[in-house]
């Protein structure tokens, strides 16, 4: 690992409480990258900020939303500080997000109620996938039921046909990841993905960081 970024960590640390500092790495050793949530043109602002919320819980660490139609800001009441440990990434158009995806590795799941879509519950966990939600009125977009990898459905057994999307997400999501858990795939983060994120998450937590931060830096030289 990076020794430069080992001691910054090491004396940023010495700004923060023992408990805040054990807590990080609780945390962050059940958080992963295996899965990783896309969401598309969701108009209703308080739908991501939930999805948001349920990778924080989950331990999903990255979402990524597509802001193609709705530029729409994160709803910070509603995602209750989790915007401070979830890495959202933001994309102007589908395609750029689905390149992206496929660039990382990610096999790319639509879930949707329709086609012959996958339940849930036999849903493969092994290979690491880039779980796209569509729209609250009309779903997913053709663009990513062309391009998909895979469907992926909620077994349901009533007359209504679908969830709202934060409720879809949070019941896949937290399937998904308690089962990658109990699981022997290895889902965790690497060694200097953690170390990234106890340096993004003790800066996030330190009053005054820059001044601190550049004390160091200037003590260094």
């Amino acid at each position: 690992m990076d020794a430069k970024k080992q001691e910054l960590l090491h004396y940023l640390e010495g700004f923060i409480t023992e408990n805040r500092k054990e807590g990080f790495l609780r945390v962050l050793q059940n958080r992963t990258k295996h899965f990783t949530i896309a969401m598309e043109d969701i108009f209703q602002l308080h739908n991501t900020s939930a999805v948001m919320r349920s990778c924080e819980v989950f331990g999903i660490q990255e979402l990524n939303v597509i802001e193609q139609k709705f530029g729409k800001r994160i709803d910070t009441e509603i995602a209750m500080g989790a915007q401070k440990w979830v890495d959202v990434f933001r994309y102007n158009s589908v395609q750029s997000c689905m390149d992206e995806m496929r660039a990382k590795g990610y096999q790319i799941i639509a879930t949707t109620p329709h086609d012959e879509s996958c339940l849930l519950h036999e849903f493969d966990i092994s290979k690491p996938a880039a779980l796209f939600f569509g729209t609250e009125r009309d779903g997913l977009s053709q663009e990513v039921l062309d391009q998909a990898d895979g469907f992926l459905k909620i077994p349901m057994v009533g007359y209504t046909e679908s969830l709202n999307i934060s409720v879809s997400a949070a019941i896949i999501i937290q399937d998904i990841s308690t089962r990658l858990r109990q699981s022997a795939i290895n889902w965790q983060l690497t060694e200097e993905e953690i170390l990234e994120k106890r340096l993004d998450w003790t800066r996030k937590t330190i009053k005054d960081i820059e001044f601190i931060e550049r004390k160091y830096l200037e003590n260094q030289d």
